[in-house]
């Protein structure tokens, strides 16, 4: 096993080896500029800057932009839609409105005709059933 392997082992298995272990580091790393310096730039490419946080703000005013576009065209596309279905369902209704009329006028038509029929048929039938009675009566039993 190799010593670095043998330290490691021996970090793990004590809680007193490694935290005795972690305040040197951080002792020689609190005297050392160099070592100090180098875990600044090493934490410093992990946090953002101001012109980091800028470019962001300025992708998402971007990317709020493009999506109000997309919903001003939306609604542009669906105001046009309901002003479509609007016109159909007026040529709708008048071509209700017309079948309506078209209706009524039949309705008349044949009430009338109902009306001649019974009027030219009422006479014919009565006289037809009065013959009948007619014979009926004159007929020998």
């Amino acid at each position: 096993m190799s010593l670095a392997e043998k330290l490691l082992e021996e970090l793990r298995s004590s809680e007193r080896v490694r935290e005795e272990f972690l305040s040197f580091i951080a002792e020689g790393v609190a005297r050392d500029r160099r070592a100090r310096l180098v875990m600044l730039q090493g934490l410093l490419r992990e946090v953002a800057t101001k012109s980091d946080v800028e470019s962001a703000k300025a992708e998402l005013r971007n990317e709020i932009g493009g999506v109000r576009a997309e919903i001003d065209a939306l609604r542009s596309e669906v105001r046009e839609e309901i002003r479509r279905l609007d016109s159909r369902i007026d040529s709708l209704e008048a071509r209700i409105g017309s079948l309506e009329q078209r209706v009524a006028r039949l309705d008349g038509s044949i009430n009338l005709f109902i009306k001649l029929f019974i009027a030219f048929n009422l006479p014919l039938l009565v006289s037809v059933i009065a013959a009948l009675v007619a014979l009926l009566i004159r007929a020998p039993h």
